[in-house]
Protein backbone atom coordinates (compact mmCIF):
# COMPACT_ATOMS: atom_id res chain seq x y z
CA UNK A 1 0.00 0.00 0.00
CA UNK A 2 1.43 3.22 -0.99
CA UNK A 3 1.71 5.13 2.12
CA UNK A 4 1.03 9.20 2.41
CA UNK A 5 3.25 12.07 2.54
CA UNK A 6 4.12 13.92 6.18
CA UNK A 7 0.33 15.84 7.12
CA UNK A 8 -0.34 18.45 8.94
CA UNK A 9 -2.59 16.63 11.11
CA UNK A 10 0.19 14.18 12.09
CA UNK A 11 2.43 17.07 13.44
CA UNK A 12 -0.53 17.88 15.73
CA UNK A 13 -1.05 14.56 16.98
CA UNK A 14 2.68 14.15 17.39
CA UNK A 15 2.85 17.56 19.51
CA UNK A 16 -0.32 16.53 21.27
CA UNK A 17 1.57 13.59 22.36
CA UNK A 18 4.66 15.63 23.59
CA UNK A 19 2.58 18.14 25.66
CA UNK A 20 0.69 15.57 27.10
CA UNK A 21 3.43 12.81 28.14
CA UNK A 22 6.13 15.19 28.97
CA UNK A 23 3.92 17.49 30.85
CA UNK A 24 2.48 14.79 32.86
CA UNK A 25 5.77 13.38 34.00
CA UNK A 26 6.41 15.16 37.05
CA UNK A 27 2.97 14.15 38.40
CA UNK A 28 3.84 10.88 37.45
CA UNK A 29 7.17 10.71 39.32
CA UNK A 30 5.19 10.69 43.11
CA UNK A 31 2.43 8.36 42.06
CA UNK A 32 3.94 5.67 43.10
CA UNK A 33 7.10 4.73 45.83
CA UNK A 34 7.90 1.32 43.80
CA UNK A 35 8.76 3.30 40.38
CA UNK A 36 12.05 4.75 39.93
CA UNK A 37 11.94 8.59 40.31
CA UNK A 38 11.66 10.93 36.91
CA UNK A 39 14.86 11.54 35.52
CA UNK A 40 16.40 12.96 32.61
CA UNK A 41 16.36 9.56 31.03
CA UNK A 42 12.84 9.27 31.50
CA UNK A 43 12.24 12.82 29.35
CA UNK A 44 14.74 11.46 26.91
CA UNK A 45 13.02 8.33 26.65
CA UNK A 46 9.28 10.05 26.85
CA UNK A 47 10.48 12.25 24.08
CA UNK A 48 11.75 9.85 21.42
CA UNK A 49 8.17 7.77 22.17
CA UNK A 50 6.48 11.15 21.60
CA UNK A 51 8.60 11.98 18.78
CA UNK A 52 8.44 8.95 17.20
CA UNK A 53 4.62 9.39 16.47
CA UNK A 54 5.56 11.85 13.48
CA UNK A 55 6.81 9.88 10.33
CA UNK A 56 3.61 7.14 11.23
CA UNK A 57 1.78 7.93 7.95
CA UNK A 58 5.03 7.59 5.53
CA UNK A 59 6.75 5.48 7.40
CA UNK A 60 4.51 3.13 9.70
CA UNK A 61 6.65 0.66 10.25
CA UNK A 62 10.06 2.59 11.55
CA UNK A 63 7.84 4.79 13.22
CA UNK A 64 5.93 1.70 15.21
CA UNK A 65 10.11 0.27 15.90
CA UNK A 66 10.80 3.90 17.53
CA UNK A 67 8.26 4.01 19.62
CA UNK A 68 7.93 0.49 20.73
CA UNK A 69 12.07 0.71 21.30
CA UNK A 70 11.12 3.92 23.62
CA UNK A 71 8.25 2.61 25.32
CA UNK A 72 10.02 -0.25 26.14
CA UNK A 73 13.07 0.97 27.58
CA UNK A 74 11.23 3.27 29.45
CA UNK A 75 9.09 0.31 31.07
CA UNK A 76 12.51 -1.81 31.88
CA UNK A 77 14.02 1.40 33.54
CA UNK A 78 10.72 1.34 35.55
CA UNK A 79 9.47 4.42 35.03
CA UNK A 80 6.19 4.66 35.82
CA UNK A 81 3.26 4.05 33.74
CA UNK A 82 1.70 7.34 31.90
CA UNK A 83 0.64 8.88 28.77
CA UNK A 84 3.75 7.24 27.56
CA UNK A 85 1.55 4.15 26.16
CA UNK A 86 -0.63 6.59 23.90
CA UNK A 87 2.29 6.97 21.92
CA UNK A 88 2.41 2.92 21.67
CA UNK A 89 -1.17 2.51 20.86
CA UNK A 90 -1.29 5.80 18.03
CA UNK A 91 1.86 4.32 16.35
CA UNK A 92 0.30 0.51 16.58
CA UNK A 93 -3.21 1.90 14.87
CA UNK A 94 -1.16 3.69 11.98
CA UNK A 95 0.48 0.88 11.65
CA UNK A 96 -2.52 -1.13 10.96
CA UNK A 97 -3.70 1.55 8.90
CA UNK A 98 -1.10 1.77 6.36
CA UNK A 99 0.17 -1.32 6.05
CA UNK A 100 -1.49 -4.50 4.84
CA UNK A 101 -2.82 -7.17 7.05
CA UNK A 102 -0.30 -9.89 6.89
CA UNK A 103 2.83 -7.47 7.74
CA UNK A 104 1.41 -5.16 10.06
CA UNK A 105 0.24 -8.06 12.06
CA UNK A 106 3.65 -9.72 12.19
CA UNK A 107 4.96 -6.19 13.11
CA UNK A 108 2.15 -5.73 16.10
CA UNK A 109 2.65 -9.45 17.38
CA UNK A 110 6.44 -8.09 17.62
CA UNK A 111 5.58 -5.09 19.47
CA UNK A 112 3.35 -6.98 21.86
CA UNK A 113 6.11 -9.92 22.76
CA UNK A 114 8.70 -6.74 22.90
CA UNK A 115 6.56 -4.98 25.24
CA UNK A 116 6.06 -7.91 27.62
CA UNK A 117 9.91 -8.26 28.58
CA UNK A 118 9.05 -5.53 31.38
CA UNK A 119 6.65 -7.63 33.59
CA UNK A 120 9.17 -9.39 34.66
CA UNK A 121 11.55 -6.01 36.21
CA UNK A 122 9.06 -3.55 37.15
CA UNK A 123 7.54 -3.18 40.42
CA UNK A 124 4.19 -2.19 39.01
CA UNK A 125 3.74 -4.96 36.94
CA UNK A 126 0.88 -7.44 37.14
CA UNK A 127 3.18 -10.51 36.20
CA UNK A 128 2.17 -13.26 33.62
CA UNK A 129 -0.57 -14.14 33.09
CA UNK A 130 -2.35 -10.94 34.58
CA UNK A 131 -0.39 -8.14 32.61
CA UNK A 132 -1.38 -9.77 29.22
CA UNK A 133 -4.70 -8.04 29.21
CA UNK A 134 -3.66 -4.30 29.91
CA UNK A 135 -1.06 -4.62 28.07
CA UNK A 136 -2.52 -6.61 25.11
CA UNK A 137 -5.35 -3.38 25.60
CA UNK A 138 -2.68 -0.82 24.05
CA UNK A 139 -1.60 -3.33 21.11
CA UNK A 140 -4.67 -5.18 19.77
CA UNK A 141 -7.40 -2.64 20.41
CA UNK A 142 -5.55 0.44 18.03
CA UNK A 143 -4.53 -2.96 15.87
CA UNK A 144 -8.18 -3.33 15.30
CA UNK A 145 -9.68 0.07 14.66
CA UNK A 146 -6.49 0.61 11.98
CA UNK A 147 -7.39 -2.32 10.34
CA UNK A 148 -10.98 -1.54 10.45
CA UNK A 149 -10.26 2.14 8.84
CA UNK A 150 -7.97 0.62 6.12
CA UNK A 151 -10.93 -1.85 4.98
CA UNK A 152 -13.49 0.90 5.35
CA UNK A 153 -11.13 3.39 3.14
CA UNK A 154 -10.50 0.46 1.01
CA UNK A 155 -14.03 -0.37 0.34
CA UNK A 156 -15.04 3.19 -0.55
CA UNK A 157 -12.15 3.13 -3.05
CA UNK A 158 -13.27 0.06 -4.80
CA UNK A 159 -16.37 1.70 -4.62
CA UNK A 160 -15.71 5.08 -6.03
CA UNK A 161 -13.16 3.17 -8.94
CA UNK A 162 -16.47 0.49 -9.91
CA UNK A 163 -19.15 3.86 -10.42
CA UNK A 164 -15.98 5.47 -12.26
CA UNK A 165 -15.80 2.25 -14.66
CA UNK A 166 -19.63 1.42 -14.92
CA UNK A 167 -20.06 5.40 -16.20
CA UNK A 168 -17.36 4.80 -18.39
CA UNK A 169 -19.27 1.93 -19.80
CA UNK A 170 -22.56 3.66 -19.75
CA UNK A 171 -20.75 6.09 -21.93
CA UNK A 172 -19.29 3.32 -24.29
CA UNK A 173 -22.78 1.53 -25.12
CA UNK A 174 -24.69 4.62 -25.23
CA UNK A 175 -21.93 5.85 -28.11
CA UNK A 176 -22.34 2.33 -29.59
CA UNK A 177 -26.18 2.48 -29.63
CA UNK A 178 -25.72 6.26 -31.24
CA UNK A 179 -23.35 5.43 -34.01
CA UNK A 180 -25.41 2.63 -34.40
CA UNK A 181 -28.58 3.78 -34.94
CA UNK A 182 -27.19 6.61 -37.11
CA UNK A 183 -24.64 4.60 -39.16
CA UNK A 184 -27.39 1.82 -39.44
CA UNK A 185 -30.21 3.62 -40.69
CA UNK A 186 -27.77 5.41 -43.26
CA UNK A 187 -26.03 2.88 -44.69
CA UNK A 188 -29.48 0.96 -44.77
CA UNK A 189 -31.19 3.62 -47.02
CA UNK A 190 -28.03 3.89 -49.37
CA UNK A 191 -28.10 0.07 -49.47
CA UNK A 192 -31.39 0.37 -50.64
CA UNK A 193 -30.58 2.99 -53.21
CA UNK A 194 -27.93 1.45 -54.32
CA UNK A 195 -29.46 -1.91 -55.10
CA UNK A 196 -32.65 0.53 -56.79
CA UNK A 197 -29.44 2.08 -58.74
CA UNK A 198 -27.76 -1.65 -60.01
CA UNK A 199 -31.50 -3.06 -61.37
CA UNK A 200 -32.37 0.13 -63.25
CA UNK A 201 -31.88 0.33 -66.87
CA UNK A 202 -32.92 4.32 -67.66
CA UNK A 203 -29.81 6.20 -66.86
CA UNK A 204 -32.07 9.27 -65.75
CA UNK A 205 -33.74 6.80 -63.00
CA UNK A 206 -30.58 5.66 -61.61
CA UNK A 207 -29.35 9.23 -61.64
CA UNK A 208 -32.66 10.03 -59.38
CA UNK A 209 -31.25 6.46 -57.17
CA UNK A 210 -27.76 7.84 -56.74
CA UNK A 211 -28.73 11.58 -56.30
CA UNK A 212 -30.96 9.52 -53.06
CA UNK A 213 -28.04 7.78 -52.37
CA UNK A 214 -25.68 11.28 -51.75
CA UNK A 215 -28.09 12.65 -49.89
CA UNK A 216 -28.97 9.66 -47.15
CA UNK A 217 -24.99 9.69 -46.84
CA UNK A 218 -24.71 13.45 -46.30
CA UNK A 219 -27.87 13.06 -43.70
CA UNK A 220 -26.07 10.25 -42.21
CA UNK A 221 -22.70 12.15 -41.83
CA UNK A 222 -24.11 15.41 -40.40
CA UNK A 223 -26.13 13.70 -37.91
CA UNK A 224 -22.74 11.51 -37.10
CA UNK A 225 -20.86 14.35 -36.51
CA UNK A 226 -23.69 16.19 -34.42
CA UNK A 227 -23.64 12.83 -31.94
CA UNK A 228 -20.01 12.64 -31.84
CA UNK A 229 -19.63 16.51 -30.97
CA UNK A 230 -21.56 16.25 -28.07
CA UNK A 231 -19.35 14.14 -26.27
CA UNK A 232 -15.92 15.09 -27.53
CA UNK A 233 -14.61 17.21 -24.59
CA UNK A 234 -14.22 20.96 -25.16
CA UNK A 235 -16.27 21.11 -27.88
CA UNK A 236 -19.96 22.48 -25.78
CA UNK A 237 -20.61 24.58 -29.37
CA UNK A 238 -20.71 21.41 -31.31
CA UNK A 239 -24.27 20.65 -31.39
CA UNK A 240 -24.99 23.65 -32.53
CA UNK A 241 -23.35 23.51 -36.18
CA UNK A 242 -26.35 20.76 -36.83
CA UNK A 243 -29.75 20.13 -35.79
CA UNK A 244 -30.03 16.90 -33.04
CA UNK A 245 -32.18 14.45 -33.57
CA UNK A 246 -35.51 14.70 -32.17
CA UNK A 247 -39.28 14.36 -33.16
CA UNK A 248 -39.50 17.63 -34.59
CA UNK A 249 -37.22 15.85 -37.57
CA UNK A 250 -39.63 12.90 -37.67
CA UNK A 251 -41.25 14.00 -40.70
CA UNK A 252 -37.55 14.64 -41.95
CA UNK A 253 -36.60 10.86 -40.89
CA UNK A 254 -40.27 9.41 -43.32
CA UNK A 255 -39.18 11.52 -46.24
CA UNK A 256 -35.87 9.78 -45.87
CA UNK A 257 -37.13 6.20 -45.34
CA UNK A 258 -39.29 6.76 -48.40
CA UNK A 259 -36.38 7.77 -50.29
CA UNK A 260 -35.13 4.61 -49.93
CA UNK A 261 -38.31 3.15 -51.13
CA UNK A 262 -40.14 2.29 -48.33
CA UNK A 263 -44.25 3.98 -47.60
CA UNK A 264 -44.93 5.30 -44.55
CA UNK A 265 -47.89 5.59 -43.26
CA UNK A 266 -47.57 8.22 -40.60
CA UNK A 267 -50.53 9.06 -38.10
CA UNK A 268 -49.82 11.85 -34.95
CA UNK A 269 -52.44 11.61 -31.96
CA UNK A 270 -52.98 14.79 -29.30
CA UNK A 271 -51.74 17.99 -29.39
CA UNK A 272 -47.59 17.88 -30.31
CA UNK A 273 -45.39 19.12 -27.92
CA UNK A 274 -42.18 20.27 -26.51
CA UNK A 275 -40.71 16.79 -24.72
CA UNK A 276 -37.46 16.24 -22.07
CA UNK A 277 -35.14 16.56 -24.07
CA UNK A 278 -33.72 12.92 -23.07
CA UNK A 279 -37.57 11.45 -24.08
CA UNK A 280 -37.50 13.53 -27.33
CA UNK A 281 -34.28 12.25 -28.19
CA UNK A 282 -35.43 8.46 -26.94
CA UNK A 283 -38.54 8.70 -29.09
CA UNK A 284 -36.80 10.18 -32.37
CA UNK A 285 -33.87 7.11 -31.74
CA UNK A 286 -36.45 4.37 -31.34
CA UNK A 287 -38.76 5.28 -34.59
CA UNK A 288 -35.43 5.80 -36.60
CA UNK A 289 -34.33 1.67 -35.13
CA UNK A 290 -37.41 0.74 -36.24
CA UNK A 291 -37.89 2.06 -39.79
CA UNK A 292 -34.43 0.81 -40.51
CA UNK A 293 -35.03 -2.58 -39.65
CA UNK A 294 -38.17 -2.36 -42.09
CA UNK A 295 -35.86 -1.21 -44.99
CA UNK A 296 -33.77 -3.96 -44.11
CA UNK A 297 -35.91 -6.99 -43.45
CA UNK A 298 -39.08 -5.85 -44.04
CA UNK A 299 -41.06 -7.98 -46.02
CA UNK A 300 -43.11 -4.98 -48.18
CA UNK A 301 -41.74 -2.24 -48.68
CA UNK A 302 -44.36 -0.47 -46.75
CA UNK A 303 -44.54 0.69 -42.68
CA UNK A 304 -47.25 1.89 -40.26
CA UNK A 305 -46.06 4.48 -37.75
CA UNK A 306 -48.27 6.08 -34.68
CA UNK A 307 -47.50 8.90 -32.84
CA UNK A 308 -49.23 9.74 -29.75
CA UNK A 309 -49.26 12.62 -27.61
CA UNK A 310 -50.62 11.84 -24.09
CA UNK A 311 -50.78 14.29 -20.82
CA UNK A 312 -47.74 12.08 -19.17
CA UNK A 313 -46.42 9.58 -21.68
CA UNK A 314 -45.91 9.44 -25.82
CA UNK A 315 -46.65 6.13 -27.33
CA UNK A 316 -45.05 4.93 -30.73
CA UNK A 317 -45.67 1.90 -32.61
CA UNK A 318 -44.38 0.69 -35.94
CA UNK A 319 -45.92 -1.93 -37.64
CA UNK A 320 -44.83 -3.59 -41.05
CA UNK A 321 -46.19 -6.89 -42.59
CA UNK A 322 -43.90 -9.91 -41.79
CA UNK A 323 -43.25 -12.78 -43.97
CA UNK A 324 -44.85 -16.14 -42.78
CA UNK A 325 -43.00 -18.27 -40.57
CA UNK A 326 -39.69 -15.86 -40.72
CA UNK A 327 -37.84 -16.30 -37.64
CA UNK A 328 -37.34 -13.39 -35.67
CA UNK A 329 -33.93 -12.75 -32.82
CA UNK A 330 -33.80 -9.86 -31.28
CA UNK A 331 -30.44 -8.14 -32.13
CA UNK A 332 -28.37 -5.54 -30.87
CA UNK A 333 -31.11 -2.66 -32.14
CA UNK A 334 -33.93 -4.28 -30.49
CA UNK A 335 -31.37 -4.43 -26.95
CA UNK A 336 -30.52 -1.12 -27.81
CA UNK A 337 -34.01 -0.03 -28.09
CA UNK A 338 -35.56 -1.76 -24.96
CA UNK A 339 -32.57 -0.55 -23.05
CA UNK A 340 -33.46 3.45 -24.09
CA UNK A 341 -36.70 2.95 -22.84
CA UNK A 342 -35.89 1.44 -20.11
CA UNK A 343 -33.62 3.63 -19.13
CA UNK A 344 -35.77 6.69 -18.81
CA UNK A 345 -38.78 4.65 -17.22
CA UNK A 346 -40.64 3.79 -19.82
CA UNK A 347 -41.32 -0.02 -21.15
CA UNK A 348 -40.66 -1.40 -25.24
CA UNK A 349 -42.42 -4.05 -26.59
CA UNK A 350 -41.47 -6.05 -29.98
CA UNK A 351 -42.13 -9.43 -32.12
CA UNK A 352 -44.68 -10.88 -34.24
CA UNK A 353 -48.27 -9.82 -34.27
CA UNK A 354 -51.01 -10.99 -36.41
CA UNK A 355 -48.76 -11.57 -39.73
CA UNK A 356 -46.66 -8.44 -38.75
CA UNK A 357 -43.40 -7.34 -37.14
CA UNK A 358 -44.26 -4.60 -33.98
CA UNK A 359 -42.18 -2.59 -32.40
CA UNK A 360 -44.75 -0.42 -29.11
CA UNK A 361 -43.00 1.99 -26.64
CA UNK A 362 -44.28 3.83 -24.16
CA UNK A 363 -42.07 6.81 -22.45
CA UNK A 364 -43.02 8.99 -19.74
CA UNK A 365 -42.83 12.79 -20.92
CA UNK A 366 -44.63 14.56 -18.06
CA UNK A 367 -41.50 16.32 -17.22
CA UNK A 368 -38.09 16.63 -16.82
CA UNK A 369 -36.81 12.96 -17.21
Amino acid sequence: MRVGRLRPADVGVTGVLVVLVLGTLPFLDTSSAADRPVDAGAYALAALAALGTLPRTRYPVAAAAVVVGATTAYLLLSYPYGPVMLCLAVAVYSLARRRPLRPALLSAAAAFALLLTHVVVHPDSLGLPAALLPASAFVAVPFSVGVARRVWFEARAAERAAERQQARDDERLQLAHEVHDVVGHGLAAIQMQADIALHLGRPDDATTALEAISRAANEALTELRTTLATIRPGSADGPARAPTAGMANLPTLVRRVESAGVAVDLTVSGTPRHLPAAVDLAAYRLLQEALTNVVRHGAEAAARVEVAYEPERVRLAVRNRRAPGAPYVAGFGIAGMRRRAESLGGRLDAGPADGSFEVRAVLPAGGDT
